[in-house]
């Protein structure tokens, strides 16, 4: 029988709010096509999804795809259809060269791999990027009118929104990668595009200059609003909630909690470990992996968030000291206290340095661990899986790697739990990095077969925002 009223049913339509607080409530595709929230914070669900550990438990075994639709469609509500999230999932995992999407690889003494480069890009990102893309394109033909994306890069993140955005109608994509500090392989992922609505620039400056100055052209509003921009860096929320789907697929796959250990730059991906857990993913710990670039290593063990130098090293993706979803964790940690967090943010970015209250950083290290290793760990922890596993891994793995070494007897001091590393990249992409560390490098794959034989297409541009202003006009106006 259906009671009247009761049907057809319609699921509540998710909401996001800022940050700091002085945004509007809005939908998902309005998230999406902004990126960043107009009073500069960021966005989160209004409320997150729930999932009881049954329905977790019930993910095991069923297709990469079906989970994150169901995961997914907690936030896609009101947005998208059930078709159209469907069919985005199924096109923007249609490239990928594991069919788990995600597999888990066991490595021995408790420990496994969660390998999320098997896209097309050969980086984690494309988990998230080739599923924003998908939706960005849906949502920009219901509107109508053009976007344009600049987006600011430590290594990855440019070759996978190129390879999720490339060739679109209506989009512009502008890369900025830190010259001289990306791999080879990195810069050639980007700059051998044959796209016409891809423009790479150089910039003569770190990926904190990057990130500082789109984080400028979107609070110059007028030029902002002239030119339709929007982010898909992790500052975008529809990255986060792709990212959620692999640490529930791993718990799922294990049967039990597990401590991730998240090779750590922006605070994106392992914020999204933060996520899955308030959406009710039974997590032991979440650990911070970082380089040399020891930001967050020092927040969550001294309590103060301060920004340095940025250090070149043997893992150029994670060469961030400002950590931009660090603002998320921030928010959650503050007991969403919009007016503290936008209080809090504005004083770092005047001072580049801000004290952790009591009850914030209790709440961070209630959840969170934090490690740093260095270029010689990172080469170690290379060798060391080499020899004990014959599997090659990348830096940026290493530094994962490196920090659950550390970790181990610290979490047998708890009751033991599985380890999982996020392996975020394939080594191919770090030849120079791999070689200093087992003698040769990595053999090289398909997709990157003849790459270096291509042309590159780049512009150089000083660390300067009214100089990058210039040149997306001018392209645009072109």
């Amino acid at each position: 029988m259906v009671w009247p009223g009761l049907w057809p049913y319609n699921p509540p339509v998710m909401q996001f709010i800022s940050t700091r607080g002085q945004a509007p409530q809005t939908s998902f595709s309005d998230v999406l096509l902004a990126g960043l929230a107009p009073d500069g914070g960021l966005y989160l669900p209004q409320s997150w999804p729930q999932f009881s550990k049954s329905e977790i438990a019930a993910f095991k075994g069923q297709r990469y795809q079906d989970v994150a639709f169901t995961i997914l469609s907690k936030f896609t509500s009101g947005s998208f259809s059930d078709a159209e999230l469907r069919e985005a999932i199924e096109a923007a995992y249609a490239d990928f060269d594991a069919p788990e999407i995600a597999p888990l690889v066991d490595i021995g003494n408790g420990q496994y791999l969660l390998e999320l480069f098997h896209g097309p890009t050969l980086a984690f990102k494309d988990i998230a990027l080739q599923i924003l893309g998908q939706l960005f394109s849906r949502a920009l033909a219901k509107r109508g009118g053009r976007a344009t994306i600049v987006a600011a890069t430590s290594g990855d993140t440019g070759s996978a929104a190129i390879a999720a955005l490339g060739g679109l109608p209506n989009i512009n994509v502008f890369v900025m990668h830190p010259k001289g500090r990306v791999s080879d392989v990195q810069r050639r992922q980007m700059t051998t595009t044959a796209h016409a609505n891809v423009h790479n620039i150089a910039l003569e400056g770190s990926f904190d200059d990057a990130q500082g100055i789109v984080k400028s052209l979107f609070s110059d509003t007028a030029f902002a609003n002239d030119i339709s921009l929007t982010a898909v860096n992790s500052i975008n929320f529809a990255r986060i909630a792709a990212q959620c789907v692999y640490y529930i697929t791993a718990t799922a796959a294990l049967g039990r909690p597990a401590t991730f250990v998240v090779p750590t730059g922006n605070f994106g991906d392992i914020f999204a470990g933060e996520a899955a857990s308030r959406m009710g993913l039974d997590v032991a710990r979440l650990v911070i992996a970082t380089n040399a670039n020891d930001i967050m290593a020092r927040a969550l063990n001294d309590g103060v968030y301060a920004a340095g130098n940025s250090h070149a090293t043997l893992s150029p993706s994670m060469d961030i000291q400002v950590a931009s979803n660090f603002e998320r964790a921030l928010f959650q940690a503050a007991g969403r206290d919009a007016d503290w967090t936008a209080a809090a943010m504005n004083d770092f970015s005047r001072s580049r340095k801000l004290e952790l209250p009591p009850g914030v950083l209790s709440d961070l290290r209630s959840r969170y661990s934090a490690f740093a290793c260095d270029d010689a760990q990172t080469r170690a922890a290379i060798a060391a899986v080499h020899k004990e596993t014959g599997r090659i891994i990348d830096p940026h793995t290493a530094v994962g790697v490196a920090a659950a070494r550390k970790l181990a007897p610290l979490n047998q001091l708890r009751a033991p739990s599985p380890v999982v590393v996020l392996s975020t990249a394939h080594p191919a992409k770090f030849p120079d990095a791999v070689a200093q560390a087992i003698g040769t490098p990595p053999s090289e794959p398909k997709r990157l077969a003849g790459m270096k034989n291509l042309p590159e297409k780049l512009k150089i541009l000083g660390n300067d925002a009214a100089l990058i202003k210039q040149f997306i006009s001018s392209r645009l106006a072109g």
